[in-house]
């Protein structure tokens, strides 16, 4: 698709060195076959204005360019094409754009509604939830049943992406028991996840695999909200911990979150 305007943003030092690439690889951790060319994230999001501001040359399947006026017609192209195909910084960008258009709250919701299908990865999906300012001001009862719905998905970042916004642009006095009732309620024995789990610190890169049980982005997402609750609500996030139906591991990563955060370090989780 864009690879062509990627490629020459590349970091030299992801082409020369193999341990800081080796490191690139293992902190994005993209699923195989999910191309990773290198790019830092000042320069996605340098390309992601430029083309929300001015559109640009997309390459389509067979080799075919199109000019794309805006970023609105960059984000139909992207919509038309098997994600597959795609980088792990393309499919970052497309999110941006979505969150660059200027546009109703439900041509922004259909267009994320045919986005999230295609978040694979944590860092797709947390970039773009901290990047959804938007989120901040929209309709608070429409965005939070849009999120619901993909709670109840069996996939994992699908489930992730609705974690993290509900964290991101919810954790306050009016929808914290209503997202804090949510998380309870989640099945996470029906999420699948396509990461395989391993024993051990890999000595190189292996994308897609982790540490954790299935699905275990989405165990880390829950753990990261509740770390996030207690800086800002330590009492009530304590009671709700206790009182909940989460899974053992999910608690034991969320004090663990907890403790490694300089704002809860010395706030007691339980």
């Amino acid at each position: 698709m864009i690879t062509h305007i990627l490629h020459p943003l590349v970091c030299e030092r992801f082409k020369a060195d193999e341990r800081y690439r080796e490191g690139h690889l293992r902190v994005v951790n993209a699923l195989p076959g999910r191309r990773v060319l290198g790019l830092h994230s000042p320069e996605i999001k340098q390309v992601a204005k430029l083309l929300s501001r001015e559109g640009g040359e997309v390459a389509l399947p067979g080799g075919t360019l199109r000019f794309c006026a805006n970023g609105a017609d960059v984000v139909s192209a992207f919509e038309a094409v098997p994600s597959e195909g795609l980088c792990y910084e393309e499919t970052v960008i497309w999110g941006y754009l979505i969150n660059l258009e200027k546009c109703s709250l439900g041509e922004r919701l259909a267009m994320l509604g045919r986005y999230v299908p295609v978040m694979d990865n944590w860092a797709v999906c947390d970039s773009y939830c901290a990047h959804a300012k938007w989120m901040a001001h929209a309709d608070k009862a429409a965005l939070w049943a849009f999120l619901d719905s993909w709670l109840d998905s069996g996939h994992e970042f699908e489930v992730r992406f609705a974690v993290v916004a509900a964290m991101c642009y919810f954790l306050n006095e009016e929808w914290l028991d209503k997202v804090f009732e949510r998380i309870d309620r989640l099945d996470f024995g029906s999420i699948k996840s396509a990461y395989v789990t391993v024993k051990g610190k890999p000595k190189v890169a292996q994308q897609g695999s982790v540490q954790g049980a299935e699905p275990y982005y989405v165990r880390m997402g829950v753990a990261w909200l509740l770390a996030t609750a207690l800086a800002k609500f330590p009492e009530r996030t304590r009671d709700f911990v206790r009182s909940s139906h989460l899974p053992a591991d999910v608690v034991r990563l969320y004090v663990r979150k907890a403790r490694e955060s300089f704002r809860t370090r010395t706030v007691e989780a339980l």
